[in-house]
């Protein structure tokens, strides 16, 4: 026997394609998405079928596509990556961002927390891997290796 899934509502917000969607066990009646259109939304949960969902903050300051978006796992705290090439720490509470971590050459593609919060680490198309802290610092870069022809 399989399991069938059911369409429960859409959320409307954005204004471009929507790239990830960030969510906490412990907070099952929020999530969090980015989208082509440079912005987070910061959604409550309803579950009406009128409205599934309503956006309860919009998170602006990437001058480019947000690629990934990531919650911490207190819930307080979201990390984002964008194509102009930098990473941003946003308080959810006041919805505005408290760092901006600067470093890649290229769009960053991937970002995510380590499971204590402590650390972050980022992907960009400049073939780096960035180890950063939560002050946006830089710790670590690892560089993809050209091919070696034999």
């Amino acid at each position: 026997m399989t399991e069938q899934l059911h369409l429960r509502g859409t959320l409307r917000g954005h204004n471009g394609w929507v790239t990830q969607i960030a969510c906490n066990p412990k907070f099952p009646d929020t999530i969090l998405s980015s989208s082509r259109d440079k912005t987070l939304i910061l959604w409550k949960l309803t579950r009406d079928d009128i409205n599934y969902g309503i956006p309860r903050k919009r998170l602006k300051g990437h001058g480019h596509f947000v690629t990934d978006v990531v919650m911490s796992c207190d819930g307080q705290y979201a990390l984002s990556s964008s194509w102009d090439k930098t990473l941003r720490l946003w308080d959810l509470c006041e919805g505005t961002a408290t760092r901006r971590f600067e470093g890649h050459d290229k769009d960053v593609l991937s970002t995510a927390f380590s499971a204590d919060n402590r650390q972050i680490v980022s992907g960009s198309r400049d073939k780096t891997i960035k180890l950063w802290n939560t002050l946006a610092e830089c710790k670590y870069t690892i560089k993809l290796l050209p091919k070696l022809v034999f």
